[in-house]
């Protein structure tokens, strides 16, 4: 079989173009646009990015989200935005006799930040559109309208200074099971015998901090941006807690809190609990429940955000810096616990040093009272 010669890249049908471009993904993508003025032209198909997004983030393939992608730039613009994570060097430049002790020693004008500005803001303007993989098999897609918190839209509700947090999923033992999300053996767990031997070996434990990966893009309606507020992988988490069947994961990232919050950098946490409802013992085999999904926000101190600031930081982070270097986004997870561990440690030897002065001042009054009383 001959091969007729290809004179240029040109002179091929822009339908074999569109074909081959179709089955990258987006990075590919992105990288093959860079190539020629023949890909550069072809990859701005908004049908193409359509398709990255839809295998990248099942949840994108609603009609409503597809309306909302449409009407904030289109699903290239939307997949520039979401695919790179934030990543926040900031923390680095945080001391602590920067970080002023609030609420006493802020106005009530600098605590909630520009008022005129936070006017502007609502609860209804962000969407949450959620998506979890383990060993890249989509398992759960999410999308919640707003913040999930009744009555959180008046401007004078309790939403404003009650700590800030979003319950995207939360199951009860009485609740309908329908919908409920669950890996079993079949899902690519281990076969556990007992959780006695788990807790020996850790081996379901494993295999779901590797395998699970959650996206969780905040959506601002109102200012047509979205970003990508997950780690993508775990940062941490704890095994049996609260009770032996359960395991906490921990996703999340870094944010600016600039000229918001005493700290100047917050931490959104993001949280999935499994917990384990068959073993091999019982005859049933392997399986563990996504029992929730919440994010909150804390700062360096570890204090919950309330709603008020949560969405100043929110609207901050959807325009702050993203990076493809996932390395880059562990290290500012990662620079962000050190500060904070060592800004708990300075405080507990400045409470230590303080005990002691008050024990010694005891002591020395005690001392004076009854050498002035003999």
């Amino acid at each position: 079989m001959s091969v007729v010669p290809v004179d240029s890249i040109p002179s091929l049908n822009s339908d074999l173009f569109y074909d081959i471009l179709r089955r990258l993904d987006g990075p590919t993508l992105a990288s093959a646009a860079c190539t020629c003025a023949a890909f550069c032209s072809i990859s701005k198909e908004e049908s193409l990015w359509e398709n990255v997004c839809s295998s990248v983030w099942p949840a994108t393939n609603r009609e409503d989200i597809k309306s909302l992608i449409s009407s904030m730039g289109g699903f290239r613009k939307f997949y520039a935005d979401c695919f790179p994570l934030i990543v926040n060097k900031e923390v680095a430049d945080y001391q602590e006799k920067n970080f002023l002790e609030y609420p006493d020693d802020w106005t009530e004008a600098e605590y909630y930040g520009d008022m005129n500005e936070f006017e502007s803001l609502s609860p209804s303007d962000f969407v949450s559109i959620v998506d979890i993989r383990f060993k890249d098999k989509a398992i759960c897609s999410k999308v919640q309208w707003g913040v999930g918190v009744p009555n959180a839209n008046g401007y004078d509700g309790w939403f404003y200074n009650c700590p800030f947090r979003i319950d995207l999923l939360t199951y009860r033992d009485d609740d309908n099971n329908d919908g409920v999300v669950t890996l079993s053996v079949s899902d690519g767990l281990p076969p556990i015998t007992s959780m006695e031997r788990e807790r020996k070996d850790g081996k379901l434990w494993q295999e779901l901090f590797d395998g699970l990966q959650l996206s969780w893009i905040m959506v601002n309606r109102k200012m047509k941006q979205a970003a990508n507020l997950a780690s993508w992988r775990p940062l941490g988490g704890q095994r049996h807690w609260p009770t032996d069947n359960d395991f906490v994961i921990r996703f999340g990232s870094v944010l600016p809190a600039t000229d918001i919050l005493p700290s100047q950098v917050v931490e959104c946490i993001l949280i999935m609990k499994f917990r384990v409802v068959n073993t091999e013992e019982d005859g049933v085999g392997t399986k563990v429940k996504l029992t929730e999904l919440s994010m909150q926000l804390e700062d360096m101190e570890g204090a919950h955000v309330n709603g008020r600031n949560s969405l100043l930081i929110l609207k901050e982070a959807l325009s702050c810096r993203r990076s493809k270097n996932y390395s880059e986004v562990l290290e500012s997870c990662h620079l962000y616990s050190k500060v904070q561990s060592e800004l708990k440690e300075e405080k507990m030897r400045n409470e230590s040093r303080l005990d002691r002065l008050c024990i010694l001042s005891g002591i020395a009054a005690f001392m004076t009272f009854w050498y002035c009383v003999l």
